[in-house]
């Protein structure tokens, strides 16, 4: 099936680390090529997938990078890594957009079942939602999380596009999203309205400001992820030029990378994508760099992975138990013995005709648990106490 939606890699691309280290991220990989045709999926557990699509968006040349990407991640190092990786190859644009979309949709399906990480390479941020909707046989609510200086929302009824995809994300049956978080919005390019809409859904929204300095601050939110989709349009534009809606603002390089890596160290999430690199405007492949790094630290990450909860038995773990307001709140902290990261168990009330089990803890940080110390409630757990009421 997965032929019908799939390109070969491009042979100039494999030939472009043809001279190569025999340790080159190229020629570790299993590659859909043109001749031996689709690589084997036993066994695999990251399968990168390009998608060749931009009309969602008012970023012309988006789609043209994910081979631009591989031109740089196919020459990077291999790690010390022990999990099987392979390149499907690209979704073509199809005759509409809602083509591609379903094609996506499909593709990552027949991964997920296989309990393989769909690494996507856009294409524009709208393919977001197609990615979402693959798990909607899946019978099980997500979470979302995306790294963006914008919510996307987009005005009511508007079409899909990438500037309105989270309003389909949220208002399109089946309603699957248990739970969205912005990592880097920033505050100029986002409405008042906008602001209180995610309030008023207990939705988990971080300003760059608040995050600059303690990017670590990320991991939990990240940690509570199913989808992560990454849009350039968070980097500051000295880092990532190659995209029309760059900015002066926004995370480094370095804290991209870092974002990445607690994506793929987070047990839970299944699906990582990087949007909005636009080729055309990339004139010296700066961008597309970045994103092939960005790609091989989420892989790290991944292969650093503990299986922490929700694979571990929370009987395993540190309870700790605090009291706040002379017993008005008990609080109950859990820290794990193979990572030392933490949660913080929440009464969720069941969604119906979906399991709400995978919700009950939610990952924090021990700056949470020393802010209970403090009497003091942490905002994570009381918007998590709200979104359950």
């Amino acid at each position: 099936m997965l032929e019908d939606f799939l390109s070969p890699v491009g042979s100039s691309i494999i030939e472009s680390c043809a001279s190569a280290n025999e340790q080159a991220f190229g020629k570790q990989l299993a590659i859909h090529r043109e001749i031996e045709g689709l690589p084997d999926l036993e066994g695999i557990k990251i399968a990168i997938v390009g998608v060749m699509e931009d009309r969602g968006s008012d970023n012309p040349g988006s789609a043209h990078s994910p081979d631009q990407v591989r031109k740089y991640l196919y020459n990077l190092y291999w790690g010390s890594w022990d999990a099987k990786v392979c390149d499907l190859g690209n979704i073509y644009a199809g005759e509409k957009l809602s083509d591609t979309m379903a094609a996506l949709r499909e593709v990552c399906f027949h991964l997920l079942k296989k309990q393989i990480v769909p690494v996507i390479i856009g294409g524009t941020q709208d393919l977001t939602y197609g990615n979402y909707r693959a798990y909607d046989r899946l019978e099980q609510t997500v979470n979302m999380v995306a790294i963006d200086s914008q919510f996307d929302l987009g005005k009511q009824e508007e079409k899909l596009s990438h500037r309105s995809y989270l309003s389909h994300v949220i208002l399109q049956k089946p309603y699957i999203l248990y739970n969205y978080s912005n990592i880097g919005y920033q505050s100029y390019f986002v409405n008042q309205d906008e602001i209180d809409l995610m309030e008023r859904m207990y939705f988990d929204i971080q300003r760059l400001g608040n995050l600059r300095n303690k990017i670590s601050e990320s991991e939990p939110i990240l940690r509570d992820a199913d989808i992560v989709s990454f849009d350039i349009s968070a980097l500051r534009q000295s880092d990532a030029p190659g995209n029309t809606f760059h900015s002066p603002n926004g995370f480094s390089g370095e804290e991209a990378c870092a974002l990445a890596r607690y994506s793929g160290i987070s047990d839970k999430v299944s699906s990582f994508g990087i949007y909005e690199c636009n080729a055309i405007a990339d004139k010296e492949g700066r961008t597309a760099h970045l994103l092939a790094q960005m790609i091989w630290y989420f892989l790290e990450g991944f292969n650093l992975r503990k299986g922490d909860y929700p694979f571990a038995n929370k009987s395993d773990y540190q309870r700790f138990t605090v009291l706040i307001n002379d017993g008005e709140h008990e609080l109950i902290f859990y820290k794990s013995p193979l990572s030392g990261r933490w949660w913080i168990e929440v009464p969720v009330r069941e969604t119906s005709g979906f399991s709400s089990d995978r919700h009950k803890l939610i990952p924090c940080s021990y700056e949470d648990y020393k802010e209970a110390m403090q009497n003091e409630v942490p905002d994570r757990w009381w918007r998590a106490m709200q979104k359950s009421l």
